[in-house]
């Protein structure tokens, strides 16, 4: 099966916020997310991905919902496992949400749920989820603990945070490459999805490859970084023909 490509616009939310957060209303409130949903499906985008972070400091509560509403491609709906998140997306309806960790320290996600710490409160939100037919991944660390515990929750998927990995050089690189692979392995071994994503890019893609059982990506920053040189669908379609000699 090809390996698939879900587009995370929340960078273009960034942009926005920059200069328009408070005048959202504004007709001048630019780059404006939807447009980027419609470039990305042109570009060959398999899905999309928006996080309303609880600080709303990019994408906003109305953001997903136009995207959920008018561009007809599956929404991975990123969120932290809080309340008030669960309640966005049983009324937005995603097709997926991935439960990620938030600190409002930090400038983006920096590392994976701790799903054995947070066990319960997790597993409660995968039912509530789930039972509203959103099916469910977990934002992980590539850790063998981890996917064990991820699979016990009742999640279909996990997405393993290759963060490390990107900022990793020389014996490092080969040694987190390494634990993407055991964690990826693990993962098929007990019928999770293994999805990943956090600092992919047009380089390290190629080692990417060389993880199995993949069945998507998530990709955010280096496409939007790229079209800013040569517009989001060129962008996305690129970074498709690189991922198109994977295969599970």
């Amino acid at each position: 099966m090809p390996l698939l490509l879900g587009v995370n616009l929340d960078h273009v939310a960034t942009l926005r916020q920059a200069r328009y957060a408070g005048t959202l209303d504004s007709p001048n409130a630019e780059p404006c997310p939807l447009d980027a949903a419609w470039d990305a499906l042109a570009g060959g985008a398999d899905s999309l991905t928006v996080h309303v972070r609880g600080d709303r400091r990019h994408m906003q509560d109305a953001d997903a919902f136009r995207i959920r509403a008018e561009v007809p491609l599956p929404l991975n709906f990123e969120m932290g496992v809080t309340e008030e998140m669960v309640g966005i997306a049983l009324k937005l309806k995603p097709d997926f949400a991935c439960l990620v960790p938030e600190s409002r320290m930090e400038i983006t996600t920096e590392g994976g749920l701790d799903v054995i710490t947070g066990f319960d409160r997790i597993r409660e939100a995968v039912a509530r989820l789930q039972d509203a037919g959103i099916r469910v991944s977990l934002f992980i660390d590539p850790d063998l603990q981890q996917v064990a515990a991820a699979q016990k929750t009742g999640a279909k998927m996990i997405e393993l945070h290759t963060g490390c990995f990107a900022n990793a050089v020389g014996d490092e690189l080969e040694t987190e490459l390494s634990r993407l692979i055991a964690a990826a392995t693990a993962a098929h071994a007990s019928a999770l999805q293994a999805n990943a994503g956090h600092g992919i890019n047009y380089t390290n893609i190629v080692r990417i490859r060389e993880i199995p059982h993949l069945a998507e990506l998530n990709i955010g920053h280096t496409i939007v970084s790229r079209a800013m040189r040569i517009g989001l669908e060129a962008a996305v379609r690129e970074m498709k023909t690189l991922m198109a000699p994977y295969s599970l």
